[in-house]
């Protein structure tokens, strides 16, 4: 099996296994409260065993809540909240053989954990907007072979995953959300995933002709295959934090970190030390120089503002990005990585130590104006703490 962390069904922190979908939940199905224990799972059945310690200190959330376990391994969430999934912020020297994260239909959800090495130097590959469809396989086994080739620690998928949820019927939203699993699941390598815009079912209704009634409607379609849009992990003394930063009010979808991530990522950096790097990936950036050389689009999917509840707002960026670096102000942020554009950008300003970069598309070479961007993937190579300026990786030869 593949580990992936996009979110599905089967993942350990930073990779996941596939598997079934989450199942669609109401709150009332859920336990008001779950507890549990994480433990080294020495003989790997996943059941704790006579003689399988604890591990103190480990970060479980139900993405709004963030707990620790005790000196012995236990923890436990009062009131439960979230979408419907308890998730562990996979701790360095360990790794799991199941899932990162269980759907809370449970009063008792365990976390069995292996030991593993914990690296001083590590390399990972940014891909992004892999924009799945039966079309496109070519650029899918492009994307394998990079990664078959250059075999990094792990890959980070930043979003718009399928060719498109956002304005087609369900059957066809499905097929390639079923298809991204069936492709990605190819990979030996763990893999972490975050939804992208196109990640969003049926909002654009007078194209999907979708239902706002839809148990799949919006992110939901997005938690039912691959499970927490958010969440954290840990990896070689780093602290990675994936982040949704794709919103919508009603037919349209604009950048922002909703106000229940950013109470989570408050909980979640609360316990990381000052002095641990973060790096946090994304699909909508931060800031992007090359949204201002677009063309502006005043309608249509591509405009260039939107009204978020009745402000106005750029669409392309996340709007509220001076209030999410404000949480991580004080910490050790040195890069912000995300998707979205089609064109590797690295953005940095004097005094300010987090690089914004965002990597080009896996789907195809892009172009505006007079400028073109090949297709391609950024690998990063970290050593003792510090992070390289990334090495572009052309899909194309």
């Amino acid at each position: 099996m593949t580990i992936i962390r996009c979110t599905f069904a089967s993942f350990v922190v930073g990779l996941f296994f596939l598997g079934a979908p989450a199942l669609a939940q109401n709150s009332s199905d859920r336990p008001a409260a779950i507890s549990g224990f994480v433990f080294v799972d020495n003989n790997h059945n996943g059941i704790p065993d006579k003689g399988e310690e604890g591990i103190a200190g480990v970060v479980i959330s139900d993405q709004v809540n963030v707990v620790r376990t005790d000196d012995k391994g236990y923890y436990r969430i009062d009131h439960l909240a979230g979408n419907g999934f308890v998730f562990i912020s996979m701790p360095d020297g360990y790794k799991s053989e199941s899932l990162f994260w269980q759907q809370a239909v449970k009063e008792e959800i365990n976390f069995p954990l292996t030991r593993s090495s914990n690296p001083v130097s590590f390399t990972f590959i940014q891909a992004s907007d892999t924009h799945i469809s039966e079309k496109t396989m070519d650029r899918m086994q492009k994307f394998r072979s990079i990664v078959d080739s250059v075999k990094p620690d792990f890959v980070i998928i930043t979003g718009d995953l399928v060719k498109d949820a956002l304005r087609v019927p369900e059957k066809e939203a499905r097929g390639y959300y079923e298809l991204f699993r069936q492709e990605i699941g190819k990979l030996t390598t763990p893999v972490w995933c975050i939804p992208g815009n196109h990640e969003i079912f049926g909002i654009e209704r007078h194209l999907s002709l979708v239902s706002t009634q839809n148990p799949l409607y919006g992110r939901k379609m997005y938690h039912y295959y691959f499970g927490p849009d958010y969440y954290s992990f840990n990896y070689g003394g780093f602290h990675f934090i994936g982040l949704n930063s794709v919103e919508f009010d009603d037919l349209w979808y604009y950048g922002r970190v909703d106000s229940t991530q950013i109470e989570w990522l408050k909980r979640d950096v609360a316990t990381v030390n000052s002095s641990t790097p973060i790096i946090t990936f994304q699909h909508i950036p931060f800031f992007s120089g090359g949204f201002s050389m677009s063309t502006y689009e005043e309608t249509g999917p591509m405009q260039s503002l939107v009204r978020e509840h009745g402000v106005l707002q750029y669409r392309q960026i996340v709007s509220n990005a001076r209030e999410v670096l404000a949480i991580l102000n004080g910490h050790n942020y040195p890069l912000a990585l995300a998707g979205h554009y089609h064109f590797q950008q690295k953005f940095s300003l004097e005094g300010v130590q987090t690089r914004f970069e965002q990597t080009a598309a896996v789907i195809g070479p892009s172009e505006i104006r007079y400028l073109k961007m090949p297709s391609g993937v950024t690998l990063y190579r970290v050593s003792k703490g510090m992070i390289d300026g990334g090495t572009f990786i052309r899909l194309d030869k």
